[in-house]
């Protein structure tokens, strides 16, 4: 457990360094998902930094890919490139563009960035799965305002038809988002019910920054035998930094030098 939390913090200042120095990206919600990415990557997923493309590795899709600070801080720490990669953030010809690229990340299963298309992909990959006879999961994170997005249930109602108990889905419930709360902006409360409707396996997290929580979440979503899994997380926008944490103001913006440098301090204390 100490790895991990360690490992947390360390994504954290990364993501907090990455968009200070690029004055430009999504520092909320990358905070928000960092102990769900960290728990996968760390402990449940089976990946293989030195052969990224491997047949049998389990497959991870960031749908609501404006969090990629978080995705290339989590790619870099395994080592899948260098971290020095990270200063080059949102620059003039860095691999590490606003939004993931496939083509152009190791460790990237999916380019995203156009809201929804990420796990309507993900359901895809989970019917290929299961239609190759394939022992691998696909794993998929949304944010709660990305489920305002009408294709995001036409892929649920598929992968639910389809009973991919290969996908396990989890959707960042910070419940904020660029405009505001999502229940002002459109609400998709209530979540759970919606998804049990369409035949998915229903699992709440009341705390998506406890690491045994995140745990027997997703062991309980491998033991599913004839539905997806998707596991909704309550957690914190901008966790771990004062003045981001709740904040909608801080989903798509940098900070500057001495907001770098409070951050950072909060992180490292």
């Amino acid at each position: 457990m100490a790895f991990l939390e360690e490992t947390a913090r360390g994504i954290r200042r990364n993501i907090i360094k990455m968009i200070g120095k690029a004055n430009s990206g999504h520092p909320g919600g990358s905070l928000s998902s960092v102990e769900i990415l960290t728990l996968l990557y760390f402990e449940q997923m089976n990946v293989d930094e030195k052969n990224p493309r491997a047949e049998d590795r389990d497959r991870f899709v960031l749908s609501k890919g404006h969090a990629a600070p978080l995705l290339y801080a989590i790619l870099a720490e395994k080592r899948f490139f260098p971290r020095s990669e990270l200063a080059n953030f949102r620059q003039l010809g860095s691999i590490l563009q606003g939004h993931p690229d496939m083509n152009k990340v190791p460790g990237v299963d999916m380019s995203t960035g156009s809201l929804g298309q990420g796990f309507s992909a993900a359901t895809g990959m989970a019917l290929g799965g299961k239609i190759d006879n394939k022992a691998h999961n696909i794993f998929v994170l949304l944010g709660d305002g990305e489920l305002q997005e009408g294709l995001v249930w036409e892929a649920a109602m598929a992968a639910g038809h389809y009973k991919l108990n290969n996908l396990i889905a989890f959707v960042d419930n910070n419940n904020l988002q660029i405009d505001g709360a999502i229940c002002d902006v459109m609400s998709p409360y209530p979540i759970d019910d919606k998804f049990a409707a369409f035949n998915w396996n229903v699992i709440v997290v009341e705390d998506g920054h406890d690491f045994n929580e995140l745990r027997n979440a997703v062991k309980a979503g491998k033991k599913s035998e004839d539905k997806p899994t998707v596991i909704i997380c309550k957690t914190i926008k901008g966790k771990c930094v004062s003045f981001m944490e709740n904040n909608a103001g801080w989903h798509g913006k940098g900070p500057n030098a001495e907001e770098v440098k409070q951050a950072l301090a909060e992180l490292e204390a």
